[in-house]
């Protein structure tokens, strides 16, 4: 399924034994575009420290209740690694972080998380990662916060501003950028592909996408009541002539997961 972190944020979170707050933020990695943690506001009760809630952890979502469970304690939350609120995550902080849970690292391959084409919640399959993989990917983590007041630019001038993203809740990939280009013209909102992006410029704030103003204008209006089914995706690929990114992992994920070996 396919959702906005808007929706997911201020979402409360549910230990197995007891609430502890709610995602007040997300952190994606700046190679794969893919969630890698949940930001938790615990309302004052970890304080100086931010909480960080890795997919890993997450179990049943309960739409009515905007509530999603995560499969830990409140004190493996408590006594988790130490991310000071006001420092940037480390790889070493996070290494230390998936060694504190026995998770696998999701830098230790080529794929969306390491060696596995989604998030392998069941350690069964899991094997031992590569230790030449270990710091393959020189990434960084970002902040949907931050990067949503970020400007985008076509190939032939700018075009509007970030205003949301939407990931799919298997693999936590973050499938769209929400484009608001009300700004520019008497406009709408519109998806775009991380994979159309051509450059960002973290420092400047701007998104740089191998689409034109034109193209960008003409495609299918995405409004916040729009339900993002494969239907609609269909008719945005074909808009812009790519090929869908379901195609592309279909090929990629068969025999993708390798045996276990004892």
């Amino acid at each position: 399924m396919l959702l906005k972190t808007k929706t997911i944020e201020q979402c409360k979170l549910k230990a197995l034994d007891g609430e502890f707050g709610k995602v007040s933020d997300f952190y994606f990695d700046d190679q794969h575009w893919t969630i890698r943690y949940l930001v938790a506001d615990t309302g004052g009760w970890i304080t100086g420290k931010q909480v960080l809630i890795s997919p890993y952890a997450l179990g049943e979502a309960f739409k009515k209740e905007h509530l999603i469970g995560v499969n830990l304690t409140r004190k493996q939350i408590e006594d988790s690694p130490s991310l000071d609120s006001d420092k940037p995550v480390s790889r070493q902080f996070e290494a230390d972080y998936s060694h504190y849970y026995g998770w696998p690292n999701y830098w230790a391959g080529s794929g969306i998380w390491g060696i596995y084409p989604t998030v392998m919640s069941d350690p069964g399959p899991w094997v031992e990662p590569d230790p030449t993989l270990e710091e393959a990917r020189d990434t960084h983590l970002r902040s949907t916060k931050e990067v949503s007041r970020y400007h985008l630019h076509a190939t032939d001038g700018e075009i509007g501003h970030v205003d949301d993203f939407i990931v799919d809740d298997e693999t936590w990939a973050i499938r769209y950028l929400v484009v608001s280009t009300h700004n520019w013209w008497p406009g709408k909102k519109v998806l775009v592909s991380p994979k159309w992006i051509e450059r960002v410029s973290w420092e400047e704030a701007e998104v740089f996408v191998n689409l034109t103003r034109e193209a960008i204008k003409a495609a299918p209006e995405y409004t916040e009541e729009s339900f993002v089914e494969r239907d609609y995706e269909v008719t945005l690929y074909g808009h812009y002539e790519r090929n869908g990114y379901w195609l592309d992992e279909i090929e990629t994920s068969e025999g993708s997961i390798p045996e276990k070996t004892n």
